[in-house]
């Protein structure tokens, strides 16, 4: 690699050849201040200015995000000069923004804020002007926009078109009406949004915010009548920790059951049960295909986000859609019918709360054929983020860190470490092949890692011989790259037998209702990474790790469903799909 000297406040440093000021910075233990820019974002503009410095015998301050370094470059980062233009740019966007702070979601964790208080910028000495009339919308189930709020970063445009090629939003008007809205100022809720949350994700400030859903919560534990139930995906357990100061990857499992215990659920359960009983669903049906004909390649469907985005953008592979519902769904249908009959309560009665990675779960809950129990009565009546419930946990007074390890509820909370590894992109490919491969052979697998689909590329194959079987396999993250997979599949140029696809980049670990982290983290940390670990971690800690070797989860099949992919499985824990429109 060919690197170029160069001095950042006189001090001596190398760097990459092409590296950016921003990156050489860093490496030398400066941060740089950055509004627009995020590394996971190919279109860099430079939009903010807060990241301009001095460069000796340039003319103007110049953008460290996208300046490259050259030898011999002089860099200052903290002139007078350089700290009087990014407070007065940060005071130039603080006089059109909405400074109503101490009710906004986000006042804990904004970056806007964060700078405004590390500048000595205020209210009192920020520009006045008139604030710009912007439309907000609330009209979607998952998400919020409010644009009194925004600083016209562009990081959700970028994220929404490049990382998930969907491009639902753009900036339209000019000069002081800039805004960011969809296509015509079309509604959220009537636009081809896929509901993953990744805008939300890399929004500074609290311009887009999931839709909070805690008041539905606090009402259903102070109901008397309800029998309320909480069930937590993988990855939260992964994250949750962050919002109480702890290192990000730390694996809170037996605090988080704690608190849930603590706020006063009847019921704390694993969702990873669920996964262990997606699996066997999935792979039988899986195996079916490959011996009796069927669509092939089959592509799993315990991602809500991507299951949206196939229908709008390539109905033509509605058909390989596994037919399975998500773990969220499968637990809240098994909730209320074998939980209810096991208890012996009345489906009506049970309050089923889901604890995801994730705001397009908000969206799935709403999903027609999600209803096991009989019409009316939805498999899961409400699903918060890892960010929502660490709300909750907040107003509680509860002190997480100080909270004695606890076990989730056998009744629906035993999982195997397949189960576990669901919130990393390729673990459900993982979990089903430790599963497919045994059922397959009759032997058992040894070892159980499928080290080939681990890691966070975003586009991963492999191809195994298993007895007179190829199985050929892809599992891919984001679905702008989900979207190039199947182009390829279409075009004839890949053949696969079965696919994985999660929305988000990285997979659940990664999803828009996970802790945010700010950009100087999320630049040049790689977050998706350590979270994973942390399952990875669990995995292979566990006693059990496979799907089909869950003692509870053969319990299920022997006292209620009889067997994987029979009918009465098939009428609780499988769904169907539908075109979808392209509006706009």
């Amino acid at each position: 690699m060919e690197m170029v000297n160069l001095k950042i406040n006189n001090v001596p440093c190398k760097a990459p050849a092409g590296a950016t000021i921003l990156e050489a910075a860093h490496e030398i233990g400066i941060t740089i201040p950055t509004l627009c820019y995020l590394k996971e974002i190919q279109r860099v503009n430079g939009a903010c200015r807060v990241c301009v410095v001095e460069v000796k015998g340039a003319k103007n301050l110049l953008p460290a995000c996208v300046y490259p370094v050259s030898e011999g470059m002089e860099v200052f980062t903290n002139t007078p000069k350089v700290q009087a233009a990014r407070k007065t740019n940060l005071e130039l966007i603080l006089s059109t923004h909405n400074q109503d702070c101490m009710s906004c979601v986000r006042s804990g964790d904004c970056e806007l804020l964060r700078l405004c208080k590390q500048y000595g910028v205020d209210k009192s000495n920020s520009f006045e002007g008139v604030l710009p009339e912007r439309q907000d919308d609330y009209s979607a189930p998952h998400l919020l926009k409010d644009n009194s709020k925004c600083i016209i970063c562009r990081r959700c445009i970028s994220t929404c078109a490049e990382n998930q090629g969907v491009g639902v939003i753009n900036v339209v008007e000019r000069g002081f009406n800039t805004h960011i809205a969809c296509a015509f100022e079309g509604k959220l809720v009537d636009s081809t949004c896929i509901g993953c949350g990744q805008c939300i994700n890399v929004c500074p400030t609290g311009a887009l915010v999931e839709r909070d859903d805690t008041d539905k919560v606090w009402a259903a534990l102070g109901d008397p009548t309800r029998h309320v139930i909480v069930q937590t995906a993988p990855s939260v357990r992964a994250a949750l920790g962050e919002e109480f100061g702890l290192p990000i990857g730390t694996n809170v499992q037996g605090k988080m059951v704690a608190a849930l215990r603590r706020l006063g659920f009847d019921g704390v359960f694993d969702t990873d049960f669920a996964a262990d009983m997606t699996i066997m669903e999935e792979a039988t049906e899986f195996l079916h295909r490959m011996k009796e004909g069927g669509p092939l390649p089959l592509i799993t469907s315990c991602s809500p986000g991507w299951v949206r985005y196939c229908e709008t953008f390539h109905p033509d592979f509605i058909p390989n859609l596994s037919s399975c519902k998500s773990p969220q769904q499968m637990f809240g249908a098994l909730s209320k019918t074998y939980y209810a009959q096991k208890m012996g309560l009345d489906p009506r009665d049970i309050y089923c709360v889901s604890v995801m990675p994730c705001t397009a779960k908000k969206l799935e809950i709403g999903r027609d054929d999600q209803c096991a129990a009989g019409e009316g009565i939805p498999d899961v009546d409400v699903s918060i983020t890892t960010r929502e419930l660490a709300r909750m946990i907040h107003r509680s007074g509860l002190r997480f860190n100080d909270l004695p390890d606890e076990d989730f509820d056998p009744a629906m909370g035993e999982a195997s470490g397949a189960g576990h590894i669901f919130g990393a992109t390729g673990g459900v490919m993982e979990a089903a092949l430790r599963t497919a491969v045994e059922t397959l052979t009759g032997q058992e697998v040894q070892p159980v890692e499928f080290e080939a689909v681990r890691g966070t590329d975003a586009i991963k194959e492999a191809t195994y011989q298993v007895e007179d079987l190829t199985l050929r396999i892809c599992v891919v993250s984001g679905t702008a790259n989900a979207g190039k997979v199947l182009d390829m599949v279409r075009k004839g140029e890949k053949q696969y037998d079965f696919i994985e696809v999660m929305a988000c980049p990285g997979g659940c670990v990664n999803g828009g209702g996970q802790p945010i982290q700010p950009a100087p983290v999320r630049n040049f940390t790689d977050i998706k990474a350590l979270r994973a670990k942390a399952l990875y971690d669990q995995d292979e800690r566990s006693a059990i790790r496979k799907s089909h070797e869950n003692l509870l989860v053969k319990k299920v099949y022997v006292e209620f469903l009889g067997q994987p992919g029979s009918k009465k499985a098939h009428e609780i824990l499988h769904t169907h799909y539908q075109k979808r429109e392209k509006l706009y």
